[in-house]
């Protein structure tokens, strides 16, 4: 149980760059970096400012997500990025992750990034790992935050910060084609058994993300035993119309095809990941303790949209053991060009500190603190 979890330290927007300036500039930390390395203009804000803070006390491991057909401008953006990381950070390894299996194109993403991770020779004496999941997928952020958690709970001295640059409306502008097939998240299929005795009772709890109604679809027709769907909708959101707007563009399966109750929507902040955290993890207690002895419970998420509110679900997810079922994207069309990027709202950013000794003895048991 990570108690800290509900009250971990945060920092929003220009306050993350306070922290950066302030805490990675000491002589005595060292720090890896872990993001990706495409297309997304954010993939590079985090390296900057750190590079800027710590010069050759950082290090770099940048994720490549390769997918088999890449628009050509992307393909471009991408070897722009790389380059430009290279350039910030001297210590810089890459990784290509093949997204789709060659032979039968079945998501292998996961699969990758766990082995790439385990080759890679650790810097020594890293006092912090900082996970930057503004430019990474689902299918590679996911399983990364959970190894990279395993490894700072290995090393009692590692610091693990999770930070995210979120645009909710350029997320709007990147489209993605969706895979045919619906799959597990890398390390997040939830229980594996233990319900045999019991019918199981699932809630599915969908994020609504704009133009993924069909992507959605074909996740809840994979999924039997759903008692009740909750979708999540981010409220408050810098666009205070944003909720109104995905419901609207939702109301066909909401009213039609998966029976929504007003009710069972799920508001959330776009702007603190740990309201997601807090709301799900109090869902998911209350439902335990409602159906105990009846039914066997379980939370399926399919996070889409923002990613500040989907790094939420991620923590959510690890500490209850819940299921994430997510649909690759085959290839993605995205033009930053244009009079749209001259009237763009400006990036967000957040920082939570996952794990470390700033926590002390939060998690220990009071009788078990010797006095």
């Amino acid at each position: 149980m990570r108690r800290h979890w509900e009250n971990c330290v945060t920092h929003f927007d220009e306050g993350v760059y306070q922290f950066i300036d302030d805490y990675f500039v000491r002589p005595s930390r060292h720090c890896v970096l872990v993001a990706g390395a495409g297309f997304d203009p954010r993939a590079k804000r985090i390296a900057h400012r750190l590079s800027a803070a710590m010069g050759s006390r950082v290090h770099g491991f940048f994720i490549r997500e390769e997918r088999g057909d890449p628009a050509a401008n992307l393909q471009k953006l991408a070897d722009e990025t790389e380059a430009q990381l290279k350039g910030v950070i001297a210590d810089a390894r890459i990784a290509y992750i093949q997204i789709f299996s060659a032979d039968d194109q079945a998501p292998i993403g996961g699969h990758g990034v766990r082995a790439a991770l385990e080759k890679y020779d650790w810097p020594k004496n890293i006092t912090d790992i900082v996970l930057d999941m503004s430019a990474l997928s689902t299918g590679i952020g996911f399983p990364l935050a959970k190894l990279l958690l395993e490894y700072a709970e290995a090393h009692p001295s590692v610091s693990l910060h999770v930070m995210v640059v979120s645009n909710p409306e350029l997320d709007d502008r990147i489209i993605g084609e969706p895979s045919p097939q619906v799959q597990s998240v890398r390390g997040y299929s939830g229980p594996s058994g233990g319900y045999e005795p019991l019918p199981v009772a699932r809630i599915w709890l969908p994020q609504l993300g704009r133009g993924r109604v069909e992507t959605l679809r074909k996740i809840r027709n994979t999924l039997d035993s759903v008692y009740k769907v909750c979708p999540v909708v981010p409220f408050p959101a810098r666009n205070p119309r944003r909720a109104d707007e995905l419901l609207a563009e939702y109301q066909g399966q909401l009213l039609n095809e998966w029976q929504v109750d007003a009710r069972d929507l799920i508001y959330v902040s776009e702007r603190n990941p740990l309201d997601c955290y807090r709301t799900i993890s109090t869902l998911k207690s209350r439902y335990d303790q409602t159906v105990e002895g009846v039914f066997f419970p379980q939370l399926i998420l399919s996070p889409f949209g923002s990613k500040v509110i989907a790094v939420g679900a991620m923590m959510a997810a690890i500490e209850h053991n819940l299921s994430v079922q997510y649909v690759e994207t085959l290839r993605y069309e995205f033009e930053p060009t244009g009079t749209k990027e001259l009237d763009a709202p400006p990036d967000m950013a957040v920082h939570v500190w996952l794990h470390g000794p700033v926590y002390g003895s939060y998690d220990v048991e009071p009788e078990d603190v010797v006095s």
